[in-house]
């Protein structure tokens, strides 16, 4: 089954029932801007929808192997990959992406860190996070991965002139001929005995001021679906391994822009899928169960 429907202008969205091979196989070389797969975890469960891969290295690697090696003959030479997944099979999957992407082109291993309503066990400590390989080809591969964070003090330590408040940092290893063009913009600070500081302005809301910060490699702001976070209810469509559209539209933010393609190989829920209906991106995806394309189509239907 191949669906195709118009999901803003210019864009395309591309669904299959079928094996991911079967539809890296029809794409060119170097097509796709983002690709972002929420894997196979290796639990060796037998899920109601889907048959999940044993926790057997060789059965990983056969498994993994061509896929990935599709995804980098397809992926953009300024593209990125994100593979989420948990600790039982990071390690092996970090050593076939460096072997198919190159070492050189790892960038982070994200950890998202969250709540869980789960036993106790005398056995072990409870799991909590899952880990997500980042990778890119090209150097500028990040576009937006700044956000805000409040200041909740009296201001102590921050300056105000006539374009706002502002913070003062060094100015490192910056040349002199940076910092002449940065102080005729007004970011440069000189005191009395001649040193420079650059001034890093924050941003005003109605009950504050924030100061930008880019993001670290471990996310723990976002929330999981379960108990003990009620808030995430509405999003919640009842497929076992759906991602929070928080957590996708952070990294089709920070490494896409309007118009891009975004490709998931493993769709699942067809979160990734509605994320970029809502952001204006290309998509392709597919899934080999018939119910994750029909909740998917569902969940499209409903964005407006």
């Amino acid at each position: 089954m191949k669906v195709k429907e118009k999901i803003g202008e210019g864009n395309f969205l591309d669904l299959r029932i079928c094996d991911n091979l079967e539809l890296m196989a029809e794409m060119q070389d170097n097509t796709v801007d983002l690709i972002y797969c929420d894997i196979l975890y290796g639990t060796g469960r037998k899920f109601k929808d889907y048959q999940d891969l044993k926790p057997i290295r060789s059965e990983i690697e056969n498994h993994y192997i061509p896929r990935i090696k599709e995804m980098h003959r397809i992926l953009k030479p300024t593209g990125s990959i994100y593979l989420q997944m948990d600790t039982r099979i990071n390690h092996w999957m970090r050593i076939l992406m460096d072997d198919v992407f190159g070492y050189e082109n790892f960038r982070n291993e994200i950890v998202w860190t969250y709540e869980t309503a789960g036993r106790k066990s005398k056995r072990k400590y409870r799991p909590s996070y899952d880990v997500i390989l980042f990778y890119a080809i090209g150097n500028n591969t990040l576009y937006d991965c700044e956000y805000l964070e409040k200041i909740n003090n009296n201001y102590t330590g921050y300056y105000q002139d006539e374009s706002g408040w502002y913070q003062m940092t060094g100015t490192g290893d910056y040349s002199n001929e940076s910092i002449l063009k940065l102080k005729e913009k007004g970011l440069i600070h000189t005191n009395g005995r001649g040193k420079h500081y650059l001034k890093i302005y924050l941003t005003k809301k109605d009950d504050g001021l924030y100061k930008t910060k880019q993001l670290k490699d471990v996310w723990d702001d976002i929330q999981t679906f379960g108990g003990v976070n009620k808030n995430l209810k509405e999003q919640f469509v009842g497929y076992p391994t759906q991602k929070p559209k928080e957590l996708i539209r952070r990294i089709v933010l920070a490494s896409t822009n309007e118009g891009d393609v975004v490709a998931d190989y493993y769709l699942g829920s067809g979160t990734t899928a509605v994320v970029c209906k809502e952001l204006n991106r290309n998509f392709i995806g597919c899934d080999i169960n018939p119910k994750a394309i029909e909740l998917t189509k569902s969940r499209l239907d409903a964005v407006r």
